[in-house]
């Protein structure tokens, strides 16, 4: 009975948890026009290590250290490390790898901080992102904020944010296997450098990349996969979630699985 009892007041933490997520996103409506990325296709990467089914697996994998704060340290490795992220921004910025950069505005890098407990990794970027070269900052961007916020993340001070293209694909098309293909090196160093606890891809496209396969994002939520022995945490694409907001509670549920596997404790 006591059991039971636990069991039974487990569930109702659970409602409520979802219940603030279901408030802080319940004003986002979709949007329209042609920035929705579609997801129909991916590429493969070598990188992807083997995948958890079960808790009591997950639970055997070694911990990872605690995320350096933003200026907690900016000499020694530590400094060297975001020298070579800035150099590493700058190429990606001048970069004619692909066609891509053919009709781009500017190319996006990413945005945030070293050492993050969290780096969230998206398809590529949209015509906002491509008009201010910043990933994540039109709608569905704002969207993820609300999630990251959800479980005491931000981009300003724990969360890192990228995309495997760094240029905007011609009317949000797919990225074609080329065009990832010739991203994947900044994307690995930006991985090698940056450092986070765990990794986040949103959509079908950045999740099969990272993970290795063409399966669908459906089928590949509500595992924990690693990525160089990082581990990835994959869900829906915020656009995706605008257009079906039932999509909500399988995000929150992929959301509490990334916050149970952070060092920091259980954000409420």
């Amino acid at each position: 009975m006591n059991e039971q009892r636990r069991a039974y007041w487990r569930l109702l933490d659970l409602a409520e948890d979802y219940l603030r997520f279901a408030e802080r996103t319940a004003h986002d409506e979709p949007p329209t026009g042609t920035d929705l990325p579609s997801h129909s296709s991916t590429t493969t990467s070598s990188d992807f290590d083997y995948v958890v089914d079960d808790d009591a697996e997950r639970e055997t994998q070694p911990a990872v250290g605690h995320a350096i704060p933003a200026g907690a340290d900016d000499g020694g490795e530590r400094g060297a490390r975001s020298r070579r992220l800035s150099m590493l921004e700058e190429r990606v910025r001048v970069c004619t790898r692909c066609a891509l950069h053919e009709g781009r505005f500017n190319a996006v890098p990413g945005v945030g901080v070293l050492d993050p407990l969290v780096m969230v990794i998206g398809e590529g970027p949209g015509a906002d992102e491509d008009r201010r070269g910043l990933p994540f900052v039109g709608r569905a961007g704002q969207f993820l904020d609300k999630w990251l916020e959800a479980i005491g993340l931000s981009r300003s001070s724990n969360a890192y944010i990228t995309n495997i293209v760094k240029c905007r694909p011609p009317e949000n098309r797919d990225p074609r296997p080329a065009e990832s293909d010739a991203c994947m090196p900044y994307l690995r160093e930006q991985i090698e450098l940056v450092r986070p606890q765990a990794i986040l891809t949103v959509g079908r496209i950045a999740s099969g990349i990272l993970i290795g396969t063409g399966a669908g994002i459906g089928s590949l939520r509500g595992r924990t996969y690693y990525y160089n022995g990082i581990p990835l945490v994959p869900t829906y694409h915020p656009s995706g979630v605008l257009r079906n907001p039932e999509l909500k509670r399988p995000v929150w549920e992929d959301l509490k699985r990334l916050n149970a596997m952070l060092d920091r404790g259980s954000v409420g």
